[in-house]
């Protein structure tokens, strides 16, 4: 049943928004083949204690929040630190108002992968010791030295971790140029190579000016109050901060270019995520930023070293009534097969999340509602990813939620602070359903959730995802459905593009044409396994395999078995001649 997005709207108005939801899941065309009785697609538990994740995340107040500062919550990563082949996890750690003893201020942690299930903390001995307000997170190897380096970002000074080659990091943040002036309010952040010169520059997207000696308590404004209660202040009524942009140098240091690149001719914003994408195609990569409570930001690369913010033009700045939303999360993907890669971006409660269809001429439409994500609005979304759990070949999504305002409670109105996630599931036609309550207790459990990471943790095409709750333990949430689909994965290793491959675009051919991109960041504030998976379906074998690198090189690889995960390495594969306009 596909409806008119103002005829969606207008029962949603009319208190229809259960029935809509009822009809829509059993509708023939939903591709809801699942009856009464029939096993889920999808239950995911959550494992994280037993397999050693068992360190909580501390941000703020636990029963009451008195500044935004204690509101946002952290990140987390999925990535490869030590170069065994498995994901390890690392979950950024935040602080409270109280100044804690240095011996008790919690620091973020970094978890080994033991290839068992399980995982080891070895931050202390990786020297991931720093303490502070922790947000962001994204993962990039910036000195092209085969392995990945971490950046974090902080309320003050960021910290730019350089992977030592033996199990240990070094912060050379000062001495790289990118730890900022210590009064910013870092958030998102990617590693990306705008200028395609083969070294990872890093985009960085700052908050709100915030002085915590000067900041308001709840109610003292018209601005800090919600529904008639008064709750922290902002961020409407609080400086914006720009958003940042380092060059890489290749000298181990970064230039800061966010004027001469024209980052900071936005203005007014309050940004969060950061996903990196090619979104006209043209082999240049493009930035999107998700802003809180005023437009989002789509800067176009312009391939002389500047951006272009086309959010308003391209239709991706607002929602389809034209309203400025809350933005917090962002992913990327090719949700409709269309070879394009479309949007997706979380908001605040009292409204929905944005779904913007990629229309291949350098506009988007939102396709909130005509999709069938119209109906969750009392949730208040941060991190998102398109992950294809069930492996059909379909990137089905997966949200997580939980509310600033501890208020809502206690004043009732009309949300939670702790909220479940939300697993929707891609049908293949342009639409989702909400499989949420039937797919296991790790999606229905109630948490105040933030950062969201996805990957392949066990290496055998299984879809993972690592949650970072406020003031309680990580989740690591695991499908226990198995079926009979197949997949392939790809790493790639850049020669003349940067070693990681950032930026590669990956099209697999087999029934039909997959598409996706290696990126850093993205979600709320974090960082996926940057190997690029597909479901196949009932397919077991592919027709091949193209690369577009950074470099601007076009290759084909051929003979790759499904049901692996496969390295593709730069120059080795067979050269294609690029088409028209493609470079």
């Amino acid at each position: 049943m596909i409806l008119h997005s103002s005829f969606l709207r207008l029962l949603c108005f009319l208190g229809l928004c259960a029935w809509l939801s009822i009809h829509s899941a059993n509708s023939p065309s939903a591709g809801n083949s699942e009856g009464a009785n029939a096993k889920p697609i999808a239950y995911f538990t959550d494992i994280a204690q037993k397999a050693g994740l068992t360190t909580p995340v501390i941000f703020g107040g636990e029963n009451t929040k008195k500044y935004i500062i204690e509101t946002t919550g952290t990140g987390v990563a999925m990535f490869d630190y030590d170069n065994d082949g498995w994901p390890d996890i690392f979950v950024v750690n935040g602080t409270t108002l109280e100044q804690l003893p240095s011996a008790k201020a919690p620091t973020s942690h970094l978890y080994h992968n033991n290839h068992d299930g399980t995982f080891t903390d070895v931050t202390a001995k990786a020297g991931l010791t720093h303490a502070g307000w922790g947000q962001g997170v994204c993962v990039g190897d910036y000195d092209n030295d085969g392995f990945e380096d971490l950046y974090v970002t902080y309320y003050g000074k960021n910290v730019l971790y350089h992977n030592n080659g033996n199990s240990t990091f070094t912060d050379v943040g000062e001495k790289a140029h990118v730890a900022g002036t210590g009064k910013a309010w870092g958030t998102g952040c990617a590693f990306l190579d705008y200028d395609r010169d083969g070294k990872l520059d890093l985009m960085v997207a700052n908050y709100v000016d915030y002085d915590s000696a000067t900041a308001l308590a709840p109610g003292e404004r018209p601005s800090c109050m919600w529904k008639g209660v008064p709750v922290m202040c902002g961020p409407r009524g609080l400086p914006w901060a720009k958003n940042i942009l380092y060059r890489n140098l290749g000298n181990g240091a970064f230039e800061d270019v966010t004027a001469k690149a024209h980052i900071d001719q936005t203005n007014g914003h309050y940004a969060f995520s950061v996903s990196t994408f090619d979104y006209d195609d043209d082999g240049w990569p493009d930035i999107y930023v998700a802003c809180d409570s005023t437009a989002s930001i789509l800067y176009r690369n312009n391939h002389d070293g500047t951006f272009t913010d086309v959010a308003v033009v391209s239709g991706a700045a607002f929602n389809d009534d034209g309203r400025e939303q809350a933005g917090m999360g962002s992913t990327v993907a090719d949700y409709d097969g269309d070879g394009k890669l479309d949007l997706f971006k979380t908001n605040f409660s009292d409204d929905t999340s944005t779904l913007y269809r990629n229309n291949g001429d350098g506009t988007f439409d939102d396709k909130t509602f005509s999709a069938g994500f119209g109906l969750n609005t009392q949730y208040l979304g941060w991190g998102v990813m398109f992950l294809d759990f069930d492996n059909d070949g379909w990137p089905d999504l997966l949200l997580v939620n939980g509310h600033v305002y501890p208020e809502v409670d206690s004043q009732h109105l009309g949300s939670n602070f702790r909220e479940p996630r939300i697993l929707y599931r891609n049908n293949g036609n342009g639409t989702f359903t909400d499989i949420s309550a039937a797919a296991g207790p790790g999606i229905t459990a109630v948490s105040s959730s933030r950062g969201l990471a996805v990957g392949d943790l066990w290496n055998d095409g299984r879809i993972s995802a690592v949650v970072s709750n406020m003031n309680a333990l990580p989740s690591l949430l695991v499908n226990d459905v198995r079926n009979g689909n197949h997949w392939i994965a790809f790493r790639t290793i850049g020669v003349k593009s940067n070693r990681d491959g950032i930026g590669a675009k990956v099209t697999v051919k087999a029934a039909r044409s997959l598409v996706d991109e290696v990126r850093s960041g993205s979600s709320f504030v974090s960082n996926n396994d940057k190997r690029v998976h597909f479901g196949l379906g009932a397919s077991a074998k592919i027709d091949g395999v193209q690369v577009r690198w950074p470099s601007g090189l076009l290759e084909e690889f051929g003979n790759l078995s499904a049901d692996a995960i496969h390295t593709l390495k730069e120059g080795s594969g067979t050269p294609v001649v690029a088409g028209p306009g493609k470079n």
